[in-house]
C-alpha cells in the first residue's frame, strides 16, 4: 500500500490537532468558558487520578480550546508538544526557570530581546544562577564559556532589530560538548513557516504568538515547543506559576492560524519588495533584511529559512530630528512597537524600546538615533512604499554621502 502523503502546511494550519466531530458538530472550535470541570461520580475521580481516564479538572491545568491550539502549533513547528502562555515573556521566563536551579550557568547572546536579557542578567543572579552574555556570532567565545555548570544556551534568530541569523548547527555542536546542556531559540521573527529550529538540532523553541501566529494585533500569547519530556517540565512549572491564556485568546489564536500560511506567503513577498525599495532610496543609508545580499547573514538565512519575513530595519540618512520628521509624516503606516499583524507598523527603537537610555548608551548597544524598524502588514505593497517614500522625502535633512557610521550589530 502506498504511503499516505502528508497534508500540506496550509491544510494543517486549519485542521491539525482537532478531532471530529466537534462538540455540537460545530464547524469552528468551541470556546470552553469555564474555570472548573465536574466529575460524574467518585469512580470517575479515581479513574482520572490513576491515569485510566483523561479529564479536564481545573482551568489552570487544562482547557479544551487551549489544547487544540497547542496541538496545532506543535504540528506546525514539528514538535512533540507545545505549552501556551498568556504572553511571550511569560513563556520565556517559565521555560527558563523550568530548567534552572541555583548554581547553574547560562549563556545568552547580546542581541536577545531587551526584556529577556534583563530577566537573565538582573533577576537570575539573585537566585544563584550565573550568566555570561556573549557577542552575537562569537561562536568561539560561546564555546569557551561552556563549563560543567552550564545548563543552557539561549539565543534568537532572527534577532531584533537587526535581523541577524544564528548558525544553528554551530550552536548544536557547542551544546554537544557537555551532557545535559539545553539549547533555546526564540524564533518569533521567523515563525514555523520560515524556520524550524528543532530540525536543525535545537531543543526548545519559543514564540511570541502575539505576533505572526495570532496575526491580527488583537491577542497576547506565547508558546514553548519541544520534546514531550522537555515540555512536561515546562507545563509542570506553569501549573504552579500560572501564566495561562484564557479560552477566548486560544480561540482567536486558532482563528489566526487558519490563515497563517496565506499570510506568511504574502508577508514574505511584501517584506522583500519593501526591503529592495528602501535599499535603493536616496534617503536611506542602510537596510537590514536577511533576504538581501547586502545583509551580513544572507547565506545563513538562505540555509535555515524558507522565507525572510516582513520586518525590515533601516537607517535614515540623517539624525534623530530627521527620524522624528519621518515618523510624523507617515499616513498609512502607523507608529507602534509590535509586529506580525495585518496592519503595517513602524517603530523607532531609540524612542520607544530604549527611551530610558541616553544616546551614548543606546549607541553602545547598537541602537542608533536614525534607526527605524518596519513591520509590513497585508496592505498592498505599493501603498506601503508610497507612504514610506513621501515620509522619507519630507524628512528634510541635508543628504549625506552613503557609507557613514554603522552599528556594531549590523556592520
Amino acid at each position: 500500500m502506498a504511503k499516505k502523503k502528508p497534508q500540506g502546511r496550509a491544510t494543517r494550519s486549519i485542521h491539525a490537532g482537532e478531532d471530529r466531530p466537534r462538540w455540537a458538530h460545530s464547524l469552528t472550535t468551541p470556546i470552553a468558558l469555564t474555570s472548573t470541570y465536574v466529575f460524574e461520580d467518585s469512580g470517575h475521580i479515581e479513574d482520572y487520578t490513576s491515569g485510566k481516564r483523561w479529564h479536564c479538572e481545573y482551568g489552570r491545568y487544562h482547557n479544551p480550546t487551549r489544547q487544540v491550539a497547542e496541538a496545532r502549533l506543535a504540528d506546525l513547528e514539528g514538535a512533540e508538544d507545545a505549552v501556551l502562555f498568556d504572553c511571550g515573556m511569560s513563556a520565556v521566563s517559565t521555560a527558563l526557570l523550568a530548567f534552572l536551579k541555583a548554581g547553574d550557568h547560562i549563556i545568552i547572546t547580546d542581541d536577545a530581546y531587551k526584556r529577556t536579557l534583563s530577566l537573565c542578567t538582573k533577576l537570575f543572579p539573585r537566585f544563584g544562577v550565573d550568566v555570561d552574555v556573549i557577542s552575537f556570532g562569537d561562536y568561539a567565545g560561546m564555546a569557551s564559556k561552556v563549563r560543567k555548570e552550564t545548563r543552557l544556551i539561549f539565543s534568537e534568530s532572527p534577532t531584533n532589530p537587526y535581523l541577524n541569523i544564528m548558525d544553528l548547527e554551530k550552536i548544536r555542536q557547542i551544546a554537544k560538548s557537555r551532557k545535559g546542556l539545553t539549547t533555546f531559540i526564540d524564533s518569533t521573527f521567523a515563525t514555523p513557516a520560515n524556520q524550524r529550529p528543532l530540525e536543525s538540532g535545537m531543543d526548545v523553541v519559543i514564540h511570541s504568538a502575539t505576533k505572526y501566529l495570532g496575526g491580527h494585533n488583537d491577542i497576547l500569547c506565547g508558546v514553548v515547543l519541544g520534546s514531550r519530556k522537555n515540555m512536561d517540565q515546562v507545563r509542570d512549572l506553569q501549573r504552579t506559576m500560572g501564566g495561562i491564556p484564557d479560552p477566548l485568546t486560544c480561540y482567536l489564536l486558532i482563528r489566526g492560524l487558519k490563515t497563517f500560511g496565506m499570510r506568511m506567503e504574502r508577508l514574505n513577498g511584501c517584506g522583500y519588495s519593501v526591503a529592495e525599495f528602501l535599499e535603493s532610496h536616496p534617503r536611506v543609508r542602510k537596510v537590514y533584511y536577511p533576504g538581501l545580499k547586502s545583509h551580513r547573514h544572507h547565506a545563513l538565512a538562505k540555509k535555515y529559512m524558507r522565507g525572510f519575513g516582513a520586518v525590515v530595519t533601516f537607517e535614515i540618512d540623517g539624525n534623530l530630528a530627521d527620524a522624528k520628521r519621518f515618523l510624523d509624516r507617515l499616513k498609512l503606516c502607523q507608529i507602534g512597537p509590535s509586529l506580525g499583524g495585518v496592519e503595517t507598523l513602524v517603530t523607532h527603537p531609540g524612542l520607544i524600546s530604549y527611551y530610558d537610555m541616553n544616546p551614548k548608551q543606546r549607541k553602545a548597544l547598537g541602537i542608533l538615533d536614525e534607526l527605524v524598524r518596519l513591520s509590513c502588514g497585508l496592505e498592498d505593497p505599493e501603498d506601503i512604499m508610497e507612504d514610506l517614500d513621501q515620509a522619507l522625502e519630507g524628512s528634510s535633512a541635508p543628504r549625506r554621502k552613503k557609507g557613514s557610521a554603522r552599528s556594531k550589530h549590523g556592520s
